[in-house]
Parts: C-alpha cells; structure tokens; sequence
C-alpha cells in the first residue's frame, strides 16, 4: 500500500504528518479533558489507512470505539464543516483487543526469562542489593538449562537458592537468604495484585504486532488499560519490555517510506517515575535507535517535561493540548514548553498554551528533511471511527473473529525450572530413604566417624543444578537463552 501524508490538523492549510518521518517519534501533550484522546485516535487511523500496525494502551476504555464506524451528530456535522472536510467518511479499523488479565481481549503473556533481571527487579521496587541476587539467580538458571517461564519457576529456585546458599560457586558470586527474602515477598504483593498473570506461555510473539488486514490497513492493537493501570509499575514494566523486544528482535532498516509500527505509550511519566538512573539509560538509548528498526515511539502525557530531556529533544512530531497554569510552578512549566517548539512569528505559543480549546493544539511536524516545521496553532481532525467505547457485545464479537482466536487463549506449562527441581527434591528424598533401609546396625565408633549429609546427598549446589538440568536440556531452550539490552531473552520463536 502506497503512503500518504496523514492530515491531522488544519489552520489556514492543513497539517500532515509524513508517513517517512512517523519512525522519528512523537509527542502528544495536554491536561486532562484536552482532547489528547481523540488526537491520538485520528493519527492511530491515518497510520493504519497507510498500512501501519500501531499499538497503544487504552487506558480509559474509550478507543474501542475505532473498531466501529463513527455516527455523525449535530456536534460532529458542524466540526466537519467548520474544518471543510470534504471526505470525512465514517469508518472503522482492524483491531485486535489484548488483555493481560485475559478478560478484555487474548491473553498477553511473558516469560520470566524474556523479561529479565533488570524489569523484573523494578517490577519488584528492588534496590541494587537484591537486583544483583536476582542476576545472579538468572545467570545461574540460564548456564544450567533451567527455563524461567511462570511465578512458580521462579519461587522454585530462588527457594532452592535459600536452601543452598552456602553451597553456591564462588564464580556465582554470594547470595544472601535476606535479599531472596526480600524478593520472595515481593513476588507475593504482585500475584495478590493478579499480575502474576503477565507470567507464562504462550508467550506474546512480536510478529502478531506487525500485521496488515486483507486490505492492506495496518491492525490497531488495544491493550486493555483500565484495570492494568491501577497497577503502574505493572503497566509501565509489561510496555517497556515491549518496546526492548521490539527493539532486539527486529533487524536495522534504516530510512523508510513508513514504519513497521507505531507504539503509542500513554500516561508516559510512570515510564520514568522512580526508574533508577541505569534504567533511564537503556530507555533513552533505546528511543534513540529504535527508529533505525523501522519503529516509531509516541509519548502521551499532561506535561512534556515530565519526559527527560534526552528523550523529549527525540520527539520531533509534536500535538501540544492546552496546559492549566494556576500556579507560579505551572507558569514556569508552560514557558519551558514554548521554548520546546520552532518559532512562529505570527504564535504566541506561551499565551495559546493556555488559551486552546478543546480540540485546539499548537502543531509542528517533521518536514520531508527532517526539521520540525513552525509551530501552528490549529484544530484537530475529528475520528472518522467511534468516539468512545464500544459495548461488551461489540468487543466479544471483535475479539471471536479476530485472526489470533484460540492462539493465546490456553495457557501452556512445559517442564520448567520448577518441575525440574521439584523432581531434583523427590529424588534426593527417595534415595536418602533407600539409604536409611539399607543401613546396617553398624559399630558406634564407625557410625560416629560418618559425616553428615544434607538430605542424603553430598552433591554441591552446582552439581545438583548440573545433574537436573542436564536431563532436560536437550528437550528445553535452556541453552538458547542470550541477554540481551534489557535482560530481555532473545530465541527462537515456538509457535503453539
């Protein structure tokens, strides 16, 4: 499908985002009421009629409705003439619903393993004492073939880690039974929260994010948000690994017509909120080659500086909604943003920040070379998709005749670290009780002078993991598990 400028405002011309400079990020912006919804809807539409994928999170449950087509009103009539739209035909999308609790569309799972020490351990609010136990305990799984898949993988080896403590390699580095405490009850809030749902196979594979429907439009993917959203750090984790496999999976492609995808990210500032300094790192350097692997990353947020600098300098399309300045604090706030933008001499953007109306934002896209264009102060094209949400029968219809239906919904358990060690523990116990019934009364001298063994075994840490392990193996992925930028594991991709 050939590309075409996407109109997405109008002043006195219209605006269009160039399908070329979407994988060069963007920035949608404004408090709350503003119109960042309805504005992101419209570029997730011209996206998709371009043959772009786009993902985004629905976090108020009111995208839904751009699977349907949209109903023209008294309302919507008089925005279109205001704006002299000639084919504003109503229209509605390819979407598919995903949901990691599994209610509002497929199931969205990952493994343990691909989402790493370094998310997990902010998913877990972990200092950097407990981080490095956590590392450890991934290196020690991941040379030993022990596959780290669901919560019970997992609680299985830092519990076996507790166990055994004393007994691990020095090249392991030490392990302290406080710190896997720590980690232990940690695991314990997040599955009383029902997140350790997002834990498991199948796991979700990045090729069903790159789809086009037999029209050529690009599939809209809806994460249901509402519920997740209670839960940030949840939220904010599970899409930050998204957007590092998304970046170590798919190959360079330098300059393109158009991007692969599109992921919006909303509510933005819980992506940085309390991340540690080395984490700030990897995501800014992440949105900053990203774009090479055909990617486009768009941040939507009330305030851009709640985005660090580093990252806001790479946002270049930019739809700024009104922003409230009651408070010397929130004067300051909008004269930084005005300074964000290249100059209109003909915008007063510091004032209009403040003056937008509802639908009204300050516009400044890329140009065919790269450079932002002047700032504009303009109106939003309305949807040509439902504006607001759709009803359950309406979802469950989409979500049955989706093309995914039946691939996520059955959760697989293959043998994992858990039923490794589980099996590891049943043997040391059958062979300490065929030890005890051979046993012979024997001398009390002799019987003194015998040393003790843990559970009827004198097999290091080490060898225990080695001697499990190696019965799996070769039945396991254990050995194509490879860190990646994140921690996040790349592999092959089964499909079930």
């Amino acid at each position: 499908m050939a590309s075409t400028p996407m109109i997405i405002a109008k002043a006195k011309e219209e605006l269009a985002m160039l399908p070329a400079m979407t994988n060069r990020h963007g920035l949608i912006a404004g408090a709350t009421g503003t119109g960042k919804t309805v504005t992101l809807q419209t570029i997730a539409e011209g996206l998709s009629r371009n043959g772009v994928p786009v993902f985004l999170a629905d976090v108020k449950g009111d995208l839904s409705g751009i699977s349907q087509p949209g109903k023209v009103g008294a309302k919507l009539e008089e925005r279109i003439k205001t704006l002299g739209l000639k084919d504003h035909t109503p229209e509605g999308y390819p979407v598919i619903f995903w949901d990691i609790f599994g209610q509002k569309g497929h199931p969205v799972r990952t493994t343990v393993s691909e989402m790493g020490p370094m998310l997990l351990s902010r998913l877990l609010n972990l200092n950097e004492t407990q981080e490095a136990t956590l590392t450890v305990l991934f290196k020690v799984a991941d040379e030993n073939g022990l596959l780290l898949l669901d919560m019970k993988d997992l609680k299985a080896i830092l519990q076996f880690a507790s166990e055994n403590a004393d007994q691990l390699p020095a090249e392991y580095g030490r392990i302290s039974r406080a710190s896997v405490g720590t980690i232990q009850r940690s695991l314990a809030a997040l599955e009383s929260e029902g997140a350790d749902r997002l834990f498991g196979e199948p796991a979700l594979n990045i090729d069903d994010l790159l789809q086009t429907d037999g029209a050529g439009r690009g599939i809209i993917h809806l994460l249901a948000s509402d519920k997740l959203i209670q839960h940030p750090k949840v939220y904010s984790t599970f899409l930050l690994w998204v957007i590092s496999e998304l970046f170590e999976q798919l190959p360079e492609v330098g300059d393109v017509e158009k991007p692969k995808l599109v992921f919006i990210f909303d509510e933005a500032h819980l992506l940085f909120d309390d991340a540690p300094k080395v984490l700030r790192e990897k995501i800014e350097q992440v949105v900053r080659l990203i774009r090479s692997k055909g990617v486009g990353v768009y941040f939507v947020t009330q305030n851009p500086l709640d985005i660090p600098e580093d990252v806001l300098g790479q946002l270049g399309n930019r739809v700024q909604h009104a922003l409230r300045a009651f408070t010397p604090k929130d004067q300051k706030a909008v004269r930084a943003v005005a300074q964000t933008f290249r100059a209109n001499p003909k915008v007063d953007v510091e004032k209009s920040i403040t003056e937008l109306a509802v639908g009204e934002a300050l516009v400044s896209f890329l140009a065919k070379d790269g450079t932002p264009e002047p700032v504009e102060r303009a109106l939003v094209l309305p949807p040509r998709s439902q504006i607001g949400a759709i009803t359950d029968e309406q979802r469950r219809a989409v979500i049955d005749g989706s093309v995914l239906k039946g691939q996520y919904e059955k959760e697989i358990d293959r043998e994992s670290a858990f039923e490794i060690l589980k099996k590891r523990a049943r043997e040391d116990q059958d062979e300490a009780e065929k030890g005890a019934a051979k046993a012979a009364p024997e001398p009390r001298e002799r019987v003194q002078k015998e040393p003790a063994r843990r559970g009827g075994r004198s097999d290091s840490f080490a060898e225990a993991i080695l001697k499990s392990a190696g019965r799996s193996v070769a039945s396991t992925l254990g050995r194509e598990l490879v860190r990646g930028l994140f921690g996040s594991a790349t592999r092959r991709r089964r499909r079930w």
